[in-house]
């Protein structure tokens, strides 16, 4: 059962501690981003590096107010058919050798594929809509979007005009790779989400993580911090930085010592060969100074 919007945001207070509840930690300002676009009926646009939990926040909402999370993996050269609908055209022409003489209306709903945001459109209350990567996507597409943003409708030429019966809650996400329209900037509320620091990085690994020592959260939350610092080629995100936690706990459970057992499972945090090879000098003193 869905719960209202209004019930989940009485605050930003409440928000954040309902999105606690969900394993997700929300800092002042996301949280009073995240209740701003509910109460005000606009789309939330999260940019950050990869890997500071924008996917994860929309997915900890979605929970938290007991929607289902339609995601729409933006991703160059996506259209209209995969983002709002296409007919099937085989149940088509099946039906119409079926039919025979009789009429047969090949524009039922049963030969229609309905893509995220018309399955959005369908069920607004009980749905959320995640499009992830916007800044993938091409400045067409990003033209289509800010259309369907702007009236919550979508044209059929063969249907009609098909509108939400009540506001859609919209979640948007760019990892900044190429600049957005500024008409789509201002239809939504706008917040950057940084990488946490390091005391944020361990409340959020002994969230998440399985069975981590508190201070092994916090060793691990140093040493990524600083290893974000390093010019690397793809940095670690939150997500790795809790795959390293519990990798480095199960190794040094299987009988490797600290922080050898932190070096032993640098691939789950790591995942480039070059970016391996440049921490490899450093890596003993950033661990050291981590474990200190």
């Amino acid at each position: 059962m869905t719960r209202p919007a209004s019930e989940v945001a009485a605050s930003p207070e409440s928000l954040a501690s309902g999105l606690a509840a969900m394993n997700y930690l929300a800092d002042e300002g996301l949280a009073t981003a995240i209740f701003l676009a509910i109460r005000l009926g606009k789309p939330l646009l999260l940019e950050g590096a990869p890997g500071v939990g924008k996917t994860e926040a929309a997915k900890a909402i979605a929970k938290l107010l007991s929607r289902d999370l339609v995601r729409l993996q933006c991703y160059e050269g996506i259209d209209a058919a995969h983002a709002l609908y296409e007919w099937n055209y085989q149940r088509q022409l099946l039906a119409i050798r079926q039919a025979g003489e009789r009429e047969v209306d090949i524009y039922d709903d049963r030969f229609l594929i309905a893509r995220p945001l018309l399955q959005v459109l369908q069920q607004p209350e009980s749905r959320v809509l995640l499009v992830d990567e916007i800044d993938r996507s091409d400045h067409e597409f990003e033209a289509l979007l800010l259309e369907f943003l702007s009236d919550f409708q979508i044209t059929i030429p063969e249907r009609g005009t098909l509108a939400a019966s009540g506001q859609p809650l919209v979640l948007l996400t760019s990892n900044r790779t190429r600049e957005l329209a500024e008409a789509l900037r201002r239809r939504c509320v706008y917040h950057w989400i940084s990488y946490p620091d390091a005391e944020c990085e361990a409340a959020i690994i002994m969230l998440r993580a399985g069975d981590v020592a508190e201070a092994t959260a916090r060793a691990v939350a140093k040493a990524v911090g600083e290893i974000r610092q390093k010019p690397l080629a793809k940095p670690p995100g939150i997500a790795e930085a809790v795959e390293w936690a519990n990798a480095a706990t199960v190794l040094e459970k299987g009988g490797s010592p600290w922080p050898e057992a932190f070096r032993r499972a640098l691939g789950v945090l790591i995942k480039d060969e070059e970016d391996i090879s440049f921490l490899d000098p450093e890596l003993s003193r950033i661990l050291e100074r981590a474990m200190a």
